[in-house]
């Protein structure tokens, strides 16, 4: 059997203690990624009875709106595993008690979806950041109903290539862990047991006008996880040295002379298929599992979209 084991080389410990300390706003990526990946789901035949957003003080509370007001009917269930981050969701997801909206509206609650309760589930620019991505596709998995699926974005492998050349010319560890491709969260999703995956990707360049400007945007987008980033404290003739080098090699006539950095967004949606069962002398079906095999409809077909922006 083929190795289907894809994820990426992530020092667990530094991806838990960013997790935990990641500031609660999303960078401006994280919602116009949110913003686009919500666009997507004009390709979907049926609106989901309940969603789950996972994680959305991070993947962007901006796209919540917007997918609120595409499925106004719909219940949601939103997920937050760091208290923080929890008590900003309830506050910026709240109605004021005063508007009668707040008593029209469906429900938001802030908990772990039981298994095969929901029918969307979206996830935004998050499983980049996971030491272990295969874990967290089969908690998605679990949560979903038969023929539900989940909505994710997250950065591909060609992200801040020109930053990693400029580290590599100077001898320096690379800036950041490497990102997964999307063709390996397709197999991966296949994996967790998902069906028909979609992955799609387009690149896109931000501009600097200064590389503390470019530094600043970074420190708010994540941390370096690779094992092998630098081990010791760097002093500020190290960032002097950083910031003239960036200035230098990392300004593009194409824009001005702004500093540029590209990177690739991934897109991936997939289904929860009907549960297969393998005969045996003696088989065990659960009474969800069984309902699901003979209620199942006909399968949801598939699109590809690709875009790119440089």
């Amino acid at each position: 059997m083929a190795d289907t084991d894809h994820s990426p080389l992530i020092d667990p410990l530094a991806a838990a203690r960013w997790h935990a300390t990641a500031p609660a706003k999303a960078p401006w990526l994280h919602e116009e990624v949110a913003r686009r990946m919500q666009e997507r789901l004009q390709w979907m035949r049926a609106a989901p009875a309940t969603w789950c957003h996972w994680e959305p003080v991070r993947g962007g509370l901006q796209a919540h709106a917007l997918i609120s007001q595409r499925y106004p009917h719909a219940e949601c269930v939103v997920v937050e595993t760091v208290p923080g981050h929890a008590a900003v969701a309830r506050e910026a997801l709240a109605q004021p008690w005063w508007r009668p909206l707040r008593w029209r509206a469906p429900k938001t609650r802030f908990a772990l979806p039981a298994p095969g309760s929901v029918q969307m589930l979206w996830s935004n620019m998050a499983l980049h950041m996971q030491a272990d991505p295969q874990a967290l596709l089969a908690q998605w998995l679990q949560a979903l109903a038969v023929d539900g699926y989940v909505m994710f974005s997250c950065l591909g492998p060609d992200t801040l290539h020109e930053l990693r050349m400029l580290y590599a010319e100077l001898g320096w560890p690379p800036p950041s862990h490497a990102f997964t491709d999307m063709h390996d969260w397709g197999d991966m999703l296949i994996a967790a047991g998902f069906a028909e995956p979609v992955m799609d990707m387009e690149r896109i360049t931000l501009t600097f006008a200064t590389p503390e400007r470019l530094l600043q945007e970074l420190a708010e987008l994540g941390r370096n996880l690779h094992p092998q980033r630098f081990a010791a404290l760097r002093g500020r003739r190290w960032r002097e040295r950083l910031c003239a080098v960036l200035a230098q090699k990392l300004a593009d006539s194409r824009h001005g002379g702004q500093l540029a950095l590209s990177f690739e967004i991934i897109y991936g949606h997939a289904l929860k298929p009907a549960p297969r069962v393998r005969m045996q002398p003696q088989s065990h079906i659960s009474l969800q599992d069984m309902r699901a095999l003979l209620g199942a409809g006909p399968p949801v077909k598939s699109r590809v979209n690709s875009l790119s922006m440089i």
